[in-house]
């Protein structure tokens, strides 16, 4: 009898669902997505929820066992009371997420934890972090998220929210962030907010992808934006490893491709940090799962469920 999961991972531009089995792979015909963003209602962001959920639940091959529900979400997170309010969906302060999706698949046990957190398992089950029991996890996207696993536990924090470095100051940049403070790594380094700096300074594009072919191009402005995103990821990096002593950090989401060059300018803080090799032995690879990890991840909640601590 297969045993699948069902993952659920909910970001600022999409929703996706997907049925995953034991040994970390998206079962082809069960991966569903809607969109949501930030000009979407409440009621529309919990219709994406309910279609995508609905289609992949319906996909369950016959005989196979449903283990649990895993949700990864954009943070902030309320663990407590399984509500999300995700910062760039701003329809959904404190929505009980984790309730929706109980609601849906009752007696079905269910399991919310941070995407950055999710993303963090899948690199360490399945992806560029195996072997490795101090890991970072990070997506570089729409947002700047990530999560822990130290000793080879994941790290969650009372309210879920352990591993938040996009909203890590970063010493250097001023850049007001939407959380309310200033200087965020993901105020600096995410695609949205990287985009509107390289327009400050002459890009006339709109997009990451359009940022990353100017780049390509020669185009100063471009080539700016993308080293100053990939400073403030690598000083960010380097200081979280100076805390926790980080093995490894795996980086994905889709600004991460922006560029060849990026994983280059984020080495270049840490390998300054001269008087700790520990510092400079972290290293930082790109996801080993492309599009895949977050769905994974959330599914890694079942299936991974002894290194998630309860909440």
């Amino acid at each position: 009898m297969a045993q699948l999961a069902l993952a659920l991972d909910l970001g600022g531009t999409k929703v996706e669902s997907a049925l995953v089995d034991p040994g970390g792979s998206i079962l082809p015909g069960t991966r569903f997505r809607q969109a949501t963003g930030q000009g979407r209602s409440s009621r529309e962001l919990a219709a994406s929820v309910d279609s995508v959920v609905r289609k992949a639940i319906a996909t369950l091959p016959a005989g196979a066992e449903l283990l649990g529900a895993g949700i990864g979400s954009a943070g902030p997170l309320e663990l407590r009371d399984g509500a999300v309010s995700p910062l760039n969906l701003k329809a959904w302060r404190g929505y009980p997420l984790q309730a929706q999706l109980q609601a849906m698949l009752p007696g079905t046990p269910i399991t919310l934890r941070m995407d950055g957190l999710c993303i963090t398992l899948a690199e360490h089950w399945v992806g560029a972090a195996q072997g490795a029991d101090n890991v970072m996890g990070m997506v570089v996207s729409t947002g700047v998220g990530g999560g822990l696993i130290l000793g080879g536990r994941a790290v969650a924090g009372p309210s879920g929210n352990a591993g938040h470095i996009g909203h890590v100051e970063v010493a250097g940049f001023d850049d007001p962030c939407p959380c309310g403070g200033r200087g965020c790594l993901e105020a600096i380094a995410s695609g949205p907010h990287t985009v509107a700096w390289a327009r400050t300074q002459g890009f006339t594009g709109s997009t990451g992808e359009e940022l990353g072919a100017a780049y390509a191009a020669g185009d100063p402005a471009a080539r700016a934006a993308v080293k100053r995103s990939g400073t403030a990821i690598g000083r960010a990096i380097a200081s979280a490893t100076a805390l926790v002593d980080l093995e490894l950090v795996a980086i994905g989401g889709g600004f991460s491709h922006v560029a060849p060059e990026l994983f280059d300018f984020i080495r270049e803080p840490i390998v300054e940090r001269r008087e700790f090799a520990y510092v400079r032995a972290v290293r930082v690879v790109p996801s080993g799962l492309s599009d895949d990890g977050p769905l994974i991840g959330a599914a890694a909640l079942v299936h991974r469920a002894e290194l998630v601590p309860a909440a």
